[in-house]
């Protein structure tokens, strides 16, 4: 084994690159450093709460003995926002469920759930994100739960809705946005 001289041990860069910053210069921000700044981001739910309830049978008690003939759900989701304050936003979703079938109406119900959140530190660029895909993620499970709670108490099989995908709505509705931009005249 051959013996390394001081003269070749201090040539070692551990990998820095012969045009690398002096020492003592700060890095420029990579994507790492972008998400350690992002570590001290605080998302804290405040409060959790049923801002408005409504199930109607209209068909009951026919329709307890049955759906009839041609049963269909159809469910619809919307998500809103709003500040209530110096880093705390309102983020509420709202599910409607309307079961019908050919003798008519089965039940409609409308859930618009809502919640505070503390948003702190977060970057401006992620806020919309964080706001209408992380906050309605965390919110769904227990909007799921409510609703299957009324439709079971109203004597139907509870309704168990499938996990909602918030990221592709998001994105989808963004898409959608930007095309409705690109098509109006400036």
């Amino acid at each position: 084994m051959a013996k390394k001289s001081k003269d070749d041990q201090a040539k070692k860069t551990n990998g820095d690159r012969p045009n690398a910053a002096p020492a003592g210069t700060p890095p420029p921000q990579s994507a790492a450093a972008a998400a350690r700044t992002a570590a001290g981001a605080e998302l804290a739910v405040l409060a959790q709460y049923i801002k408005d309830l409504s199930f109607e049978s209209p068909g009951a008690p026919q329709t307890l003995q049955g759906p009839g003939e041609n049963p269909q759900l159809k469910v619809g989701v919307n998500v809103s926002t709003a500040p209530r304050g110096d880093d705390i936003y309102e983020v509420a979703l709202h599910i409607e469920a309307h079961a019908k079938s050919d003798a008519g109406v089965i039940y409609n119900v409308e859930l618009m759930y809502g919640s505070l959140f503390r948003l702190r530190n977060i970057p401006q660029h992620l806020m919309q994100p964080v706001l209408f895909v992380d906050c309605p993620t965390i919110l769904f499970p227990f909007v799921r739960r409510v609703l299957a709670d009324v439709v079971r108490d109203g004597g139907f099989p509870p309704l168990m809705l499938d996990p909602i995908d918030f990221a592709r709505l998001y994105t989808q509705n963004m898409a959608r946005s930007e095309a409705g931009d690109q098509a109006q005249p400036n």
